[in-house]
């Protein structure tokens, strides 16, 4: 059944009122942040070597980190969303657990984990290996935040396409795996794309454990939210335009995440 745009609202308007007040809430700040920029000094301030350098390195690393996401996302969604064990509920709230915690707790648990004295550190270290302040501890820690937004977003795709279909491919002979990768998959390619494209900007803003975990080192480990949080005590005019910057760039994440996943709740509707 198609909704017709000329359906009379079944919207009370003071929802409306609220709605407006609570959009107006989340952009005045980002309306306050444009009025600051220095548009005559703009190009030149996010094009200096260190906010290219921090710029491209956020790009690069958060591009690996939506890889591993990807990776290692999609068998724990599979496995919450399709299979019945004992404490699944509190699996699933340690995977989730990301969501809620202080991005600088993130960052302590991964450097008690990986760094020189962490639980696993000590033996990197032997083999040579250093994990800690280093551009894979920027990966890890991106990855550690960014993981739960692919993981929920997948697990209620899961749920919700049922296992109908993939019951009949099942009865037909197809083995586990030919059903996971050509019905399960691609039944719910939108909400995997669009949580890999979630997962990417928050992995894209990650400061807190990327600092406690990784450190700011230019070239290295220092990512745009750290160039932006270096630049603010050194040069404002450089903080807000690399702010307006890292804006930009989240809000095309997020159009694209809304674009991939508008067409199947379309189909939905149709």
């Amino acid at each position: 059944m198609k909704i017709s745009r000329g359906m009379p609202s079944t919207v009370p308007r003071w929802i409306v009122g609220v709605a407006v007040v609570g959009a107006l809430f989340v952009l005045l700040p980002l309306v306050a942040l444009v009025t600051r920029v220095d548009w005559a000094q703009f190009i030149p301030l996010i094009t200096s070597e260190a906010s290219v350098a921090a710029l491209l390195l956020s790009l690069r690393t958060s591009l690996v980190a939506t890889l591993l996401c990807i990776v290692l996302g999609i068998p724990m969604a599979v496995v919450l969303a399709r299979t019945l064990f004992r404490g699944q509920r509190i699996a699933r709230s340690l995977v989730l657990l990301p969501l809620v915690l202080p991005p600088v707790v993130s960052g302590l648990a991964l450097l008690y984990l990986y760094g020189r004295r962490g639980l696993l550190g000590e033996t990197f270290e032997i083999l040579g290996i250093q994990i800690a302040f280093s551009t894979t501890a920027v990966i890890l820690a991106q990855t550690f935040v960014a993981l739960p937004f692919l993981v929920l977003s997948l697990e209620g795709a899961l749920r919700t396409a049922g296992t109908r279909y993939e019951a009949i491919a099942a009865t037909l002979g197809a083995r586990p795996t030919t059903v996971l990768a050509r019905v399960t998959l691609p039944i719910v390619l939108p909400s995997l794309i669009s949580g890999a494209v979630l997962s990417f900007a928050r992995a894209l803003g990650e400061f807190g454990a990327t600092l406690t975990f990784a450190g700011s080192l230019q070239g290295v480990t220092r990512t745009l939210p750290l160039e932006i949080y270096l630049q603010r005590e050194i040069d404002p005019d450089a903080a807000v335009a690399l702010a307006l910057v890292l804006v930009v760039v989240a809000v095309i994440v997020v159009a694209l995440a809304h674009g991939v996943s508008e067409p199947s709740r379309t189909r939905l509707l149709s």
